[in-house]
């Protein structure tokens, strides 16, 4: 089972009307929530499982503007702004600090890589805005406290942090709620009605709610239910898996900024343990939508060729059986599967161990307390869709953040909530449109991780 989270206080009682539903509890939900609130518009999140069950609570907690696609990286950059006020605007502690995180480079082609997205990066946004640099092998080795391996070198972003993504998110709904946001949960969101073709509200298992605006922030559920509104959004799951350690004796060093190599990634929490994952690897069950999306992910295959893994299990047949519309009067699949928690890759996560105690040694002796895996929600370009359904006014989606979502969340969430206010966008949102995947253009995948 995935890591146990912060619970916060339900809210039962619907309201009538609001400005926006969100539907969905995770990151990006809840940081569209806030940026929401903050412009003085009325906000009903509906979760239909706890906050922040899924992606949100079992990613690495690692928020970057390093390796980033090129596509994301001023809102990586303006999420880690957000990031580090977070805390003091809304009176919580979400665990984030600002560790740095390094990608050390096991040998010069990979160093080269790195030098080479670091040029292109500076290109974008300028040496002002980015504070990545390439280190020497005697520097990666004083930031990797205890390495035993030498590096070829390593790109380093002091200005990069991490968080606590069992707290963080909750903390975040939790003030919310202080502040008037309704955070509903379980309450799962069947459908949504329309005047029209306008939005008009949502449908939930404990009843409705008007509203002006829907935003679906449903993860890995996105395109499932985007699909029952003829709303094609071509999103695939990758099974992610992790495992956390115990906290090593005060007496024995270890590394505090954040760090990884071809082979895995750590970071360190605020209780002293690691958090540890395969950095390059994942698993993608064969799904019926595997089928219908091939061309769309075609690219992306030919280049993730050996990092990922593809098995046929019962998933497929499952996902098969399931209606592709449903009434909204009945219970639905929303209530039935609360929470996706699929196991670990065993085979991952031992190789992921291994590495770190080779090159860790002193901490070797560290315990697998707990491992899981979470299915991240991705799109064919690995580039997140921010955007509004051009045939289907108040009607908004932000999904398939491909494995960035909990670090970009809070620039995330601001970005949406100007799209739904129709304010100036935190950045230019021309990326993240939905229409991208259908208007011709051709899809790129960047050289960022």
């Amino acid at each position: 089972m995935g890591p146990p989270t912060e619970r916060i206080t339900d809210d039962r009682a619907l309201p009538d009307h609001v400005d926006v539903v969100i539907v969905g509890g995770g990151v990006i939900g809840i940081s569209t929530a806030r940026a929401l609130a903050e412009k003085g518009l009325s906000v009903a999140v509906c979760e239909k499982g706890y906050i922040a069950g899924e992606q949100s609570s079992r990613n690495w907690g690692w928020c970057r503007a390093t390796h980033r696609d090129l596509r994301e990286l001023e809102l990586s950059l303006e999420s880690l702004k957000l990031w580090r006020r977070i805390d003091a605007e809304l009176g919580i502690d979400t665990g984030f600090r600002q560790c740095g995180i390094l990608y050390a480079a096991d040998d010069a082609k990979s160093l080269a890589d790195h030098e080479a997205w670091l040029a292109r990066a500076i290109a974008l946004v300028g040496r002002d805005a980015l504070d990545s640099r390439i280190v020497s092998p005697e520097e990666t080795a004083a930031l990797m406290t205890g390495a035993s391996r030498r590096f070829a070198g390593a790109i380093y972003t002091p200005g990069d942090g991490r968080a606590e993504p069992q707290r963080a998110v909750p903390a975040m709904a939790a003030a919310l709620r202080e502040r008037g946001v309704k955070v509903l949960t379980p309450c799962a969101v069947r459908g949504i009605e329309t005047s029209g073709d306008a939005v008009s509200g949502v449908v939930t298992e404990h009843g409705r709610i008007g509203c002006a605006s829907v935003v679906i922030a449903s993860g890995a559920w996105t395109r499932y239910f985007a699909g029952s509104l003829d709303i094609d959004v071509p999103q695939l799951m990758v099974r992610s898996s992790v495992i956390r350690t115990s906290a090593p004796e005060a007496t024995v060093a270890g590394p505090d900024v954040s760090a990884c190599n071809q082979e895995m990634g750590y970071r360190k929490r605020l209780d002293g343990g690691y958090t540890i994952a395969n950095a390059f690897h994942s698993y993608h069950d064969i799904t019926p939508d595997s089928v219908r999306l091939f061309a769309k992910f075609l690219p992306a295959l030919k280049s993730q060729l050996g990092s990922i893994k593809l098995g046929l299990n019962a998933r497929f047949f499952e996902e098969l059986r399931r209606p592709r519309r449903w009434p909204l009067d009945q219970p639905t699949i929303f209530e039935a599967a609360r929470t996706l928690d699929p196991a670990p890759v065993e085979a991952f996560n031992d190789a992921a161990i291994d590495e770190f105690r080779k090159i860790f040694p002193a901490l070797a002796h560290l315990r697998v307390e707990q491992a899981w895996a979470g299915y991240i929600d991705v799109t064919p370009d690995a580039v997140p869709v921010i955007s509004g359904v051009e045939r289907r006014p108040g009607l908004f989606i932000a999904t398939g953040f491909s494995g960035h979502g909990f670090g970009i969340g809070p620039g995330a969430g601001q970005l949406m909530a100007d799209l739904v206010a129709n304010d100036a966008p935190l950045v230019d949102p021309r990326a993240f449109r939905l229409s991208r995947f259908f208007d011709g253009s051709k899809i790129e995948i960047d050289g960022g991780f």
